[in-house]
C-alpha cells in the first residue's frame, strides 16, 4: 500500500518507515543479515560507541526512475568509504558484499516509500556501524553492530537548486589536519554543530571552514565539498582533513566528461574572487550553488553568483549526474545498480 505522504512537500528528514536490516560482529565474524521492523537499539551503558565514538556512518540514495525501474547510487563507493572510516577508528570493516546485500534488502522492504520521480524526492539510505562492547578503558570494541534505516527525502535546502549565501568561521575548526577529518564519522559532526548554529542565527545557509593548522586554504562548505568553476576548469581543496565526498569524486568525472579540466589541490581564499561558479556538493544536497561569501573577520565579501542565480556549467553539472541517477543518461562508469 503507497504510504499517504505529499512527496513534493517532503523535508530532508527522518520519515518513519517499514523495516530496517542489522548484522553482528561477535568472535571475529559477521552474522547473518536480520530484518527488523524495530527502531530501537538495545546498548550496553558502557559501549564503545557511546564514551569512545567509536561510530561510523554513511548516506546514499535511491530513485524510481521514469522506466519504473528502482536505482541505488553507487553503493559500492560508499561500502569502501565505510571501510576507510573503520581503519581511521579500529573497528570491524563491513565487507562490501554485506554491505551490497543490505542496501539491496532495506531498500526492497520500503520499496513503497520509494517518492515517484515526478516529485524530486528520493529514498535516503543510512548505514551506521558501531561498537558495541563495555568498555572502561580506551581501547577499541571486540564487538559491532552494523545498522541500516531509510527514509524518503526532499531536498537538503527548501529551495532546492538554488543559491545560497554562506559565511567563513575562523573561530572553530571542523577538524586537524591528521585527525578524523577524512573519515566519516560522528564526532566531526558534532565539532561542526556549534559553528553551523551560529552561522545560521546570522542569515547563511552554513558555515565555512578554512585549513585549521594556517587558515588560509579552504576546507570544507558544512557538511560539504567545496568546489570552484573558472576558465573551464573544476576547482576542489586538496586536504587530509576534508572528507572525501563521493558526490564531489562522480562530479570531477562529469566534468572531464564534458570536456573540462579538473584540478584537486590547495585553494586559498584570495581565489575565491577568481571563480566564476561554485557549489556545496554532497549526497544531501547534490549540488548546493553559491551566491555570495563573507568573511566578516577580513570585511570581505566575495560575490560570486553574478546574477544570483546558479552558473551554467554547475546546472550542467547538476543536471548531467540526476539524469545518470534516474537512468535518464547511460551509466558508462558501472555507478549504478538497478535493483531487480
Amino acid at each position: 500500500m503507497t504510504p499517504d505522504i505529499n512527496w513534493s512537500e517532503l523535508s530532508f528528514s527522518y520519515y518513519p518507515t517499514d523495516f530496517n536490516v542489522r548484522c553482528y560482529y561477535r568472535d571475529g565474524e559477521w552474522s547473518a543479515i536480520e530484518e527488523t521492523s524495530d527502531t530501537n537499539i538495545s546498548l550496553h551503558m558502557a559501549a564503545s560507541c557511546l564514551h569512545y565514538g567509536q561510530e561510523a556512518f554513511e548516506g546514499l540514495k535511491a530513485f524510481r526512475c521514469p522506466d519504473g525501474r528502482i536505482r541505488i547510487f553507487r553503493m559500492e563507493e560508499n561500502a569502501d568509504r565505510l571501510q576507510r572510516s573503520c581503519r581511521g577508528t579500529v573497528m570491524a570493516e563491513l565487507p562490501t558484499d554485506i554491505f551490497c546485500e543490505m542496501v539491496r534488502r532495506v531498500v526492497k522492504l520500503n520499496e513503497r516509500f520509494i517518492p515517484p520521480y515526478e516529485s524530486g524526492a528520493a529514498l535516503y539510505i543510512r548505514p551506521l556501524l558501531i561498537g558495541t562492547s563495555p568498555r572502561v578503558g580506551v581501547r577499541p570494541s571486540a564487538e559491532y553492530m552494523a545498522v541500516m534505516f531509510v527514509s524518503p527525502v526532499g531536498p537538503y535546502f527548501k529551495g532546492g537548486f538554488a543559491t545560497n549565501n554562506y559565511v567563513i568561521v575562523r573561530n572553530y575548526d571542523r577538524a586537524a589536519p591528521l585527525g578524523t577529518g577524512c573519515y566519516k564519522v560522528g564526532g566531526n559532526y558534532a565539532a561542526s554543530l556549534r559553528a553551523n548554529k551560529e552561522a545560521h542565527e546570522a542569515g547563511y545557509a552554513g558555515e565555512f571552514y578554512l585549513d585549521a593548522k594556517e587558515k588560509k586554504y579552504i576546507d570544507e562548505c558544512g557538511a560539504a565539498n567545496f568546489f570552484g568553476i573558472k576558465d573551464n576548469t573544476y576547482i576542489t581543496p586538496k586536504s587530509t582533513s576534508i572528507l572525501p565526498s563521493i558526490t564531489n569524486i562522480t562530479l570531477q568525472q562529469i566534468a572531464r566528461d564534458l570536456g573540462m579540466k579538473v584540478e584537486v589541490r590547495p585553494v586559498p581564499e584570495e581565489e575565491l574572487a577568481t571563480f566564476e561558479e561554485a557549489g556545496a556538493c554532497g549526497t544531501a544536497a547534490v549540488i548546493s550553488p553559491i551566491n555570495r561569501i563573507d568573511d566578516p573577520v577580513r570585511g570581505l565579501s566575495y560575490q560570486i553568483a553574478k546574477d544570483g542565480r546558479p552558473g551554467p556549467l554547475s546546472e550542467r553539472l547538476y543536471t548531467t549526474l540526476r539524469n545518470i541517477q534516474y537512468g535518464i543518461l547511460p551509466d558508462t562508469h558501472g555507478w549504478i545498480t538497478v535493483l531487480d
